[in-house]
């Protein structure tokens, strides 16, 4: 049997109606129960342990259930940290989506852009850990999730006038906000948090300005 896993949700790109998600799943109430459990579990685990110790079996035993069921529900490890991240980035979609401005429709372009950084930024502090953890290889860089952000980020250049290669420069730019990366950057460098945010509003400006100049 194949596993059951729930890929980050890739929210409609356009204002309207409230539509069912991409990737939403139907489940029975009990199902939909289990799957709460697991994931509560696991929360536990990653507030008590930090994310990098939490395994399957390790939620399965705090869960009160066999190793084969998180298998099953998850697939794997990678797959049970995403599902713990799939509300957060619901909520930073829905944000810069339909959300207030800056970060949401309405104000300029490159002020929504280092909005979105910012609101990342914030997100790596509060579930880098998670996040690390949920990066599985190259895989990541095809994550739904990130193909959302890679248009919105693309979207918003074009709407402040940079001209070349647009979705080569919107990845670059997404690198930059790579939680492993400012992970490192936290713990191993010692960069407060203002020093990333600050840097990501003078990293926009700078790459705005030349482009579009």
């Amino acid at each position: 049997m194949a596993p059951s896993t729930t890929p980050l949700t890739v929210l409609p790109t356009v204002a309207g109606p409230s539509l069912p998600m991409a990737g939403a799943e139907q489940e029975r109430a009990d199902a939909a129960r289990n799957r709460r459990r697991l994931l509560d579990a696991a929360a536990a685990l990653v507030a008590e342990r930090g994310a990098d110790a939490v395994t399957m079996e390790a939620v399965a035993a705090a869960a009160g259930v066999g190793k084969g069921t998180v298998f099953r529900r998850f697939g794997d490890r990678a797959g049970l940290m995403t599902a713990l991240l799939n509300h957060t980035e619901i909520e930073l979609q829905e944000a810069f989506l339909y959300g207030d401005a800056p970060l949401g429709p309405g104000a300029d372009p490159v002020e929504r852009l280092i909005a979105f950084g910012c609101a990342r930024l914030k997100m790596v502090e509060l579930h880098g850990e998670v996040l690390r953890a949920a990066a599985h290889g190259t895989a990541r860089f095809s994550a739904p999730a990130r193909a959302v952000h890679l248009t919105h980020v693309a979207t918003l250049l074009r709407a402040a006038r940079v001209d070349g290669d647009v979705p080569l420069l919107a990845d670059t730019l997404l690198a930059s906000l790579d939680a492993a990366l400012v992970l490192h950057q936290q713990q191993v460098l010692g960069y407060e948090p203002d020093r990333l945010h600050h840097g990501w509003a003078d990293l926009v400006r700078r790459v705005t300005r030349t482009c579009g100049d």
